[in-house]
């Protein structure tokens, strides 16, 4: 992890290029959170769950839902070039959609080496999934089109 002093300005011109150079996938279906109790891993959710994290009591499984009684995510996922420092990438982005949209959002990362490095797993509220989308597109400098 690269550690280093910037401002403000320099940090936002600097993660203004990450998200822009990052591949930027947005699923189509909506995922939402299922849990089990600690003491039995859910395997069978390992096919189609994007993300397992777990505390003191139970695996929270990241899977795609058509339940109506679970709440919705629009997911979408970031993979960042190996060359880019994206240090702040996740604070930087998730205060931008808050302030811009007013939606809080959640995020699972990970390590893929062969594919730069860190990833990141995001979602925000159903209900707001274009707003968040047309947002990520306008920074990432596509406009609001699909």
């Amino acid at each position: 992890m690269y550690i280093g002093y910037e401002t403000p300005s320099q940090t936002s011109t600097r993660l203004g290029q990450v998200i822009a150079s990052a591949e930027f996938v947005v699923y189509d279906q909506p995922y939402t959170f299922v849990e089990t109790d600690v003491s039995s891993f859910p395997k069978e959710l390992l096919t189609t769950a994007l993300a397992f994290v777990r505390d003191e009591n139970v695996w929270s499984a990241l899977v795609p839902s058509a339940e109506s009684e679970h709440e919705k995510f629009v997911v979408f996922s970031f993979h960042f070039t190996g060359n880019l420092d994206n240090s702040g990438f996740v604070g930087w982005l998730a205060s931008h959609l808050k302030v811009v949209l007013g939606t809080g959002v959640f995020v699972i990362c990970g390590q893929n080496s062969q594919r730069g490095g860190i990833f990141d797993y995001w979602g925000a509220p159903l209900s707001v999934a274009s707003q968040v989308i047309a947002e990520i597109r306008n920074l990432r400098g596509e406009g609001s089109a699909a």
